[in-house]
């Protein structure tokens, strides 16, 4: 059985020294030898697509400000561009009102290795499957299970609370993928890999790959 995606969250978080969702963060997950990453999409009150998680970023809201005012966020275009050849992209979308960027942006730097657009957002999935059938799309939850079978998605993104063998089986059964999140343990990691879940994604990007082994096995 082949091992799952090893995947950073927000690149690397484990080091107290690199903040996540950065190039430094995501070239760190990429060294320690995950498959690749996942990372946070806002807009911007410019209408650009800027790297954040949280609404705020040192003390401003993105919704409400400018690229200028926050030059020190990556843009998804730039993410896409520095790594669409070197590792699988989970590009999660934070807030409505992406598509028409999200679907630019994929035009012109559509990732190599693999990538999926991930959304707690029901709403933002549907709408991209509507305008692009060919787009892979997951539903994130970290409560009650929402009901994913009616949504047009191909993976499901549960943390890792929720996630039993009957789940796993389900989403295999309606043919779909498996994502876990946030799992920072070796002992869930090494569950998990043998329930069969398709990707992996963890803070402890060295931790996890020193335990399921390095890039490029899948």
């Amino acid at each position: 059985m082949s091992r799952p995606l090893l995947l950073g969250h927000r690149g690397s978080r484990w080091a107290r020294s690199i903040r996540e969702n950065t190039v430094a963060a995501f070239d760190l997950a990429l060294q320690h030898g995950c498959d690749g990453f996942e990372f946070d999409v806002r807009l911007s009150g410019d209408r650009r697509a800027l790297v954040c998680h949280d609404p705020r970023s040192q003390g401003m809201r993105v919704a409400t400000s400018t690229r200028a005012q926050l030059p020190h966020l990556p843009t998804l275009e730039d993410v896409l561009s520095r790594y669409g050849r070197h590792g699988f992209l989970d590009i999660e979308l934070k807030t409505p009102d992406l598509t028409d960027i999200v679907l630019y942006d994929l035009g012109q730097h559509r990732p190599e290795r693999g990538f999926l657009i991930s959304s707690f957002l029901p709403e933002v999935l549907v709408e991209l499957r509507a305008r692009d059938h060919s787009l892979p799309l997951g539903i994130i939850f970290e409560q009650q299970a929402p009901r994913w079978q009616e949504l047009p998605i191909d993976c499901v993104v549960a943390e890792k609370s929720l996630i039993t063998p009957t789940l796993v089986d389900q989403v295999h059964h309606a043919g779909k993928r498996l994502f876990a999140w946030t799992v920072n343990d070796k002992a869930a990691m090494l569950g998990f890999a043998q329930w069969g879940v398709d990707a992996i994604i963890s803070d402890r990007t060295e931790l996890l790959v020193r335990t399921l082994g390095g890039r490029n096995s899948r």
